[in-house]
């Protein structure tokens, strides 16, 4: 890997996390803000909200914008409004100005994440290519575990008016650092559009947004993704998902027509009949469906369920995200040689990391022993995790032509953002009215257990496109 691919990698890679970090260390946090700026119990869902909505619905636009008018561009462009937002939300002197920030952290994150997935089909082929996506994979997963631990500490070292805001605050410094480093390192090339980009369906080398197909994508997105966030808002919401889903059948047929009638639509559809981009989008949707409720239910179960505080809950996941960074390095190495066999392997080990949590906390329960067993079984998972996020990455968009790179790896992540939603909205549903009847073990039993079968899912997908290469192959 050349000095120039090493600095594009920390240029890109540091951003993400601490976009990333941003979604799981709130969940720690809010009890802080509750306190602090005396935030009810609707003010505190949209701290989570607003942050979520609009960075899903950002993802594909501004992945679209980065392959029409320069990936470093709209990455430069996310990561100073993720830094302005950030501190404006650190000295924010109630929820209302809390809320407003959150959202604009939102969509800096939005118009950052595509870019690094850019960035990497942009610079790097082959064995390399399979290699960054690995260091990728070991970004989101230790971003995902280590949120709680570092907001519990923050907590911990500032109390609980300072803490909850320089969780927020420690993103400025980093902002500012990773825009001069990219205005510094970044390639000319990244700076402008492919060529390629700029090909309409008529031949006409101009920049074609497709601003129809950008609003209808983002409504569909906002609408789907809002019931499961806020679902609590009355049963009225739900009723939104209808609509959601004529949206969504609107966006197919506008870029179906769009591409028909010369243009160049904001997401070609001809991207879905390639069967690896069709079959690792689906099994990373359904993945992360399941699998990020798997801290939020540990959280929940150790410091309301057996009293534990939230530097401790938290350190629970630090074991896991060590693994799955050190897994994800290692399956970057193999993936181009293994193929999806890796991703099938890591599901593999993922479920025996779930089986044997239950088994941990069934004991607990039973026998008194120690739940800090946890820390192994849960290791098995970060492991099984590094095995899957990254390997599916690269082998979904290896096929992918590079002017859709950008929209290809919001596509990606927005099913990624939308799989989430859902899946935390269900799972934590499920968790509390059986706790509610039968107690907490059986609430954390039932919710793993659930988490599990939407993982053999996922599996199945890995399994199916592992049999229809092979097929291709002979």
């Amino acid at each position: 890997m050349s000095q120039d691919q090493r600095r594009i990698l920390v240029i890109a890679l540091v951003p993400l996390f601490m976009s990333l970090l941003s979604v799981s260390i709130v969940n720690v946090v809010l009890p802080s803000i509750e306190i602090s700026i005396g935030a009810g119990p609707s003010g505190l869902q949209w701290v989570l909200a607003g942050y979520t909505l609009a960075f899903g619905v950002m993802l594909v636009p501004a992945g679209r914008a980065g392959d029409l008018f320069g990936r470093a561009k709209l990455f430069v462009l996310g990561v100073g409004l993720f830094g302005l937002a950030s501190l404006v939300a650190g000295l924010a002197p109630d929820v209302v100005v809390l809320n407003i920030a959150r959202v604009f952290m939102g969509f800096g994150s939005g118009f950052l994440n595509p870019q690094t997935v850019g960035f990497i089909q942009q610079y790097f082929k082959g064995e390399q290519r399979g290699r960054a996506f690995g260091l990728f994979g070991s970004v989101v997963g230790i971003s995902v575990a280590i949120g709680p631990v570092l907001g519990g500490a923050l907590i911990a070292m500032f109390g609980p008016e300072w803490g909850w805001r320089a969780s927020f605050l420690i993103n400025v410094p980093i902002a500012a650092i990773a825009i001069i480093t990219a205005l510094r390192w970044l390639p000319e090339s990244a700076w402008h559009a492919l060529p390629e980009a700029l090909e309409s369906g008529s031949h006409r080398k101009r920049p074609d947004l497709d601003p129809v197909g950008i609003v209808l994508l983002a409504s569909a997105t906002l609408v789907i993704m809002l019931p499961f966030l806020q679902g609590n808002a009355g049963g009225w919401i739900w009723a939104l998902l209808p609509l959601g889903a004529v949206l969504l059948f609107a966006w197919l047929g506008w870029e179906s027509r769009y591409k028909r009638r010369g243009g160049f639509p904001m997401v070609d559809l001809a991207l879905f009949r390639i069967r690896s981009f069709a079959n690792g989008s689906l099994l990373i949707g359904l993945y992360f469906t399941g699998m990020t409720s798997v801290w939020v239910v540990i959280a929940i179960f150790l410091q309301t369920g057996l009293g534990y505080t939230a530097l401790q809950a938290g350190f629970v996941g630090l074991p896991s995200a060590i693994c799955s960074a050190i897994s994800a390095a290692i399956a970057g190495r193999y993936v181009v040689a293994v193929g999806r066999k890796l991703v099938v392997w890591g599901i593999g080990v993922l479920l025996l990391g779930l089986a044997a949590s239950i088994g941990v906390i069934v004991l607990h329960e039973t026998t008194g022993s120690s739940i800090w067993w946890l820390l192994l079984t849960l290791s098995f998972v970060g492991m099984g995790q590094g095995g899957v996020v990254s390997p599916n990455q690269t082998l979904t968009l290896r096929r992918v032509p590079m002017q859709h790179a950008g929209a290809a790896g919001g596509i990606l992540q927005t099913g990624q953002r939308i799989g989430t939603a859902i899946g935390i909205a269900v799972i934590t549903a499920l968790f509390f009215t059986v706790q509610a009847v039968y107690g907490w073990t059986a609430a954390v039993v039932t919710a793993l257990t659930t988490i599990g079968v939407i993982i053999v899912l996922s599996g199945v997908v890995a399994v199916v496109d592992l049999v229809q290469d092979r097929r291709h192959r002979e």
